[in-house]
């Protein structure tokens, strides 16, 4: 049976994340497949949505002794029959992707996930200033964060305060043209959203977001960044897994992608 799911009831996979699902369960709607032993669920999934634009369908998951069973499919089919016309986005890894092509999804592009510390190499410094976020910012952000991605994510980012360590914003003649934050997971900093108009913008919050932490960086990347991918590697970090940016009801996503860095997260299925 497939129903609306809570935290309590998660299958305990190995990657799971308590501040992430907090997050995608307070902005989303999660499903749940119940075990037929009547012992918690055997899966689960989250769509996090957009108004009649978009929807996001992430962290679909199996637990280990239900796998290669069918399950992942079945939940699928629900998702899709629940949310109708609406078009659909996902992260894919290679181990996901078959499905959600029977499924009619279709790859529209490449994320590139990388990890490490973040190693000064004498940029020059940006012409934007970046400073912490404060509470009469959110307008703005908003505000720029929906032309960015095409539809009205207010309901996520009210939440991004209380999710995020820290949240930095870049400022140009008093206009606001980025911002980022980093939240924990797994041992790193995740940076995600990033958003911002131009590589030299995003170098300078990341470089703002480094600074507050001793911990590994972590982030994904749109692959299309070459140039920011480039500045990662001569900085220290290292690539990752890549996931597959996959769409279904629509050719693509909405908004500027060349404005577009990282997402608030890859909730990969």
């Amino acid at each position: 049976m497939v129903h609306q799911s809570s935290a309590d009831a998660l299958p305990r996979v190995s990657f799971r994340d308590e501040h992430r699902w907090g997050l995608l369960l307070a902005a989303g709607t999660a499903y749940g497949m119940d075990a037929p032993e009547g012992k918690g669920l055997m899966a689960t999934c989250v769509v996090t949505s957009y108004g009649s634009r978009l929807a996001a369908v992430g962290m679909l998951l199996v637990a280990e002794r239900y796998a290669r069973q069918g399950i992942g499919r079945r939940l699928m089919n629900h998702v899709l029959a629940e949310t109708g016309d609406i078009p659909l986005s996902l992260y894919a890894t290679a181990a996901g992707q078959p499905l959600y092509e029977q499924l009619g999804f279709t790859a529209v592009g490449r994320i590139e996930r990388v990890t490490g510390f973040l190693r000064p190499t004498g940029d020059r410094p940006s012409t934007v200033s970046v400073r912490p976020a404060a509470a009469e910012d959110l307008r703005a952000l908003v505000r720029l964060d929906a032309e960015v991605f095409g539809t009205d994510r207010t309901h996520v980012l009210a939440r991004l305060p209380a999710y995020a360590d820290h949240i930095r914003v870049a400022e140009d003649g008093g206009d606001l043209v980025g911002y980022a934050a980093t939240w924990p997971s797994a041992g790193t900093q995740v940076i995600g959203p990033l958003i911002a108009r131009d590589t030299a913008t995003t170098r300078a919050l990341v470089a703002s977001l480094a600074g507050t932490t001793d911990r590994p960086l972590r982030t994904d990347i749109d692959a299309r960044h070459s140039e920011l991918l480039a500045w990662f590697e001569e900085c220290g970090l290292r690539t990752g897994p890549t996931t597959t940016l996959m769409v279904r009801g629509a050719s693509g996503l909405p908004g500027d992608w060349s404005r577009r860095y990282a997402p608030l997260t890859v909730a990969m299925g």
